[in-house]
């Protein structure tokens, strides 16, 4: 090995080694290890400022900006609220159709904000239907990632493994050419999730839901006691004035006003803002058009109506600021450097020199299946950007080697780093409502593991399909 790739594999491996730890910011980590690449000579001043510019980060950045003007103005609080309605109306079954709803959601927006409006309010319709949250919570975050899946801004990974395929000389994929499989892998793990995952739930709740239905009974029976005991209060004395602290009007002794839910008063009870509203779905809609149509690249297209909605004062500038989210642009950028290293070392090929002497006599879909169990494993433990940038050059590498188009290796890669469903940490949703939920680490393992391998087996059906060896 060369001192480059010495250095390259030590940090590669460094950063990786703190990322699995877990005490360190995930950006910071990747931030550091560039720094350290670039100050041993191992990336050039040009590969690191090319990260930092690149279209995936360009992309993010303005679509992050137009999803936060679209949350901003009330829209996406007041379409949850709307299906909320129809939970209430037809029960368990109005439920999943709410997520449905937030999966295709995610097909285009950021599925982290669509979870973080949509699980309090799924929360509050589950407890009024006397079932437990846990029915529907961790569904709510699988539906929404596979939902991701279908387009290639539905997930920022998508975007991240187009931008380095880019890079080492392969065509970019198109708005919705990875919508085939992507549909393919929504429609089968929700079908699984309703079905199956839905009855497995429902046994881990089961204690739950009983041990809140005898709460239930005897709050309600306190309440009445304490309506047989004020009543008879008033009949022996008909007027009174309010004790020090004591509640006056509400029966459930809030008194004049309600605290309410305060993970509510954030997002999902933004006011309605009819202007602010239509202009930013609109601008929305015509970056969509604009990248499906191939009129402009989806950077180009995203930055353009980022900038739009600043001037047309939908968002100020410092609102704009805010949406960046800065946090997952600089990890993407910080280990699109560790990536640059990979490949420019050749650390990629002789990754992909070793699948290749192991998997070689087993042909192409052999190779195809165990890159996305690796990938899929990896992103359990990583972050989805980590995965994308350390599998993308070797899945190229192994394509090329033998001798077949990358693409459907490109498409098992994205599916695959954002298809982690078997541990509270494998993606951002699963965090919120593994904490919401009151989840324990096995509940994730019991449903994820079957979904990972269902829609593992469903990829490798569809994916040599629409993209051919």
């Amino acid at each position: 090995m060369t001192f480059d790739q010495i250095i390259a594999l030590l940090v590669l491996v460094g950063v990786v080694g703190v990322l699995i730890h877990g005490r360190l910011r995930a950006d910071v980590v990747a931030l550091s290890g560039a720094a350290a690449l670039l100050i041993l000579g191992v990336v050039r001043p040009v590969e690191v400022q090319s990260a930092f510019a690149s279209p995936a980060v360009i992309a993010l950045a303005g679509l992050f900006v137009i999803a936060y003007a679209i949350e901003l103005s009330g829209l996406l609080g007041l379409m949850i609220r709307q299906a909320t309605k129809l939970a209430v109306r037809f029960g368990a079954t109005g439920v999943w159709m709410v997520m449905g709803m937030c999966g295709m959601l995610g097909g285009f927006l950021n599925n982290t904000p669509v979870v973080v409006l949509a699980a309090p309010v799924i929360r509050d319709v589950a407890k009024t239907l006397k079932l437990s949250p846990k029915r529907f919570l961790m569904p709510l975050s699988h539906i929404s990632v596979m939902g991701g899946l279908m387009t290639l801004i539905g997930t920022s990974t998508n975007l991240l493994v187009n931008d380095m395929a880019r890079n080492a000389g392969q065509p970019v994929f198109s708005l919705f050419e990875i919508t085939p499989v992507g549909v393919s892998i929504a429609l089968i793990g929700t079908l699984w999730l309703y079905f199956v995952g839905a009855r497995q739930l429902g046994r881990i709740v089961a204690t739950d839901e009983a041990e809140q239905a005898r709460l239930a009974a005897e709050e309600e029976e306190r309440r009445q006691q304490a309506q047989k005991q004020a009543e008879q209060r008033r009949r022996r004395l008909r007027f009174r004035f309010p004790r020090f602290g004591e509640a006056r009007n509400q029966e459930d002794g809030s008194g004049d006003a309600h605290l309410g839910d305060v993970e509510l008063f954030s997002a999902a009870d933004r006011p309605f803002e009819l202007r602010r509203a239509l202009i930013s779905a609109g601008v929305f809609v015509l970056v969509v058009a604009c990248a499906g149509l191939g009129l402009a690249p989806i950077a180009a297209a995203a930055f353009a109506g980022a900038v739009a909605l600043i001037l047309l004062k939908v968002i100020t500038p410092e609102e704009a600021y805010a949406g960046l989210r800065p946090e997952i642009l600089l990890l993407i950028a910080g280990m699109v450097v560790v990536g640059v290293a990979i490949e420019v070392t050749g650390l990629a090929d002789a990754g992909a020199q070793a699948l290749i002497h192991v998997l070689e006599p087993f042909g192409p879909l052999a190779a195809l299946i165990v890159l996305y169990g690796v990938t899929l494993f990896a992103t359990e433990l990583l972050s989805n950007a980590t995965v994308a940038v350390l599998i993308t050059p070797i899945a190229v590498a192994l394509a090329e080697s033998l001798g077949v188009d990358p693409r459907p290796f490109l498409v098992a890669v994205m599916m695959a780093a954002s298809a982690a469903f078997a541990t509270p940490f494998g993606y951002q949703t699963n965090v919120l409502v593994y904490q919401m939920g009151g989840y324990s680490y096995m509940d994730f393992v019991k449903i994820g593991v079957p979904l990972n391998l269902i829609t593992w087996a469903t990829a490798m059906v569809v994916i040599p399909i629409v993209f051919p060896f």
